[in-house]
């Protein structure tokens, strides 16, 4: 993809370098994410998880040491900040034509451990959103792990994809339909509380699918094989395959971000489209 030369964000935060004493979360990768319900390509169980995990980091220390970035990491750094760059000017462009006025979130870059709002975590939360501090968080060694662990094809649009899904969850934040979604949730059973919440991760989904769409008309950015990049990451981290690869056997019922079919469709729609009032996904489930 075609990305160098955009301007910086004022909402960008690098903190990778940076190493923090006391307690972390632990988990083992993608595995990890599952355990503790944190969202692969998700975070909004992040907000529902914070007093768990303040009270698994009690006593959590500050950054303590920081070391300078290598050249690879400046450039990492860069191409994240025009990926975020771009997100800001097609969801400014998006709200406006809907007279509305989008908030900017922050994304954030770290290494190994972050202090978020929703409590601190670890690499094996994978890319999250906070919704009480509205921020992104990404430690991209994730990327990797999708490759060699589950398959994806990897590539730069692989990892513009799973920033665009991100924010598509701010999105949600200040539509509402997060808090609306989670209010569904109460006094249903785990196995329609998990509908609601596959419902939700396909809605960011398809919210990529619209973003690209917006950002290729205004910057001309894709290049061959882009496409079949974001599809290949949205099928690596579908339920089905997740469960599968791990544990060998599928589950639907506990399905929280629907399946390889679901998350590529919905991201195609979304990309063809162009058309944010397409994207409920909520009728799905019903």
């Amino acid at each position: 993809m075609k990305w160098s030369g955009r301007r910086s964000s004022e909402n960008f935060e690098d903190r990778r370098g940076m190493s923090s004493s006391g307690k972390t979360i632990v988990g083992g990768g993608i595995i990890g994410i599952i355990i503790l319900l944190l969202n692969v390509f998700g975070g909004e169980n992040a907000q529902m998880l914070s007093p768990i995990l303040e009270q698994m980091n009690q006593g959590n220390g500050t950054p303590t040491e920081q070391r300078a970035l290598t050249a690879t990491e400046i450039e990492e750094g860069k191409f994240i900040e025009a990926i975020l760059v771009d997100t800001e000017d097609v969801w400014s462009k998006i709200f406006q034509e809907n007279n509305m006025q989008y908030k900017r979130p922050n994304l954030v870059l770290f290494t190994d451990a972050v202090e978020t709002a929703c409590g601190n975590a670890t690499s094996a939360s994978g890319p999250f959103y906070c919704p009480s501090d509205q921020k992104v968080y990404m430690d991209l060694a994730f990327f990797e792990e999708l490759k060699t662990r589950f398959g994806a094809q990897g590539g730069d649009f692989a990892t513009a994809y799973v920033i665009a899904h991100e924010i598509g969850h701010h999105v949600q934040t200040l539509l509402g339909t997060s808090n609306k979604m989670r209010q569904m949730q109460e006094g249903k059973s785990e196995a329609e509380a998990n509908k609601l919440s596959v419902a939700l991760e396909l809605q960011a989904d398809f919210y990529a699918g619209v973003w690209t769409h917006y950002n290729q008309k205004m910057n001309n950015f894709l290049e061959e094989g882009d496409i079949d990049e974001a599809l290949s990451a949205a099928h690596a981290v579908g339920d089905d395959a997740i469960q599968a690869k791990i544990q060998g056997h599928i589950v639907p019922e506990s399905f929280t971000h629907g399946t390889s079919a679901q998350r590529k469709a919905w991201f195609m729609k979304g990309y063809k489209t162009g058309d944010i009032k397409q994207g409920n996904t909520f009728d799905e489930i019903r």
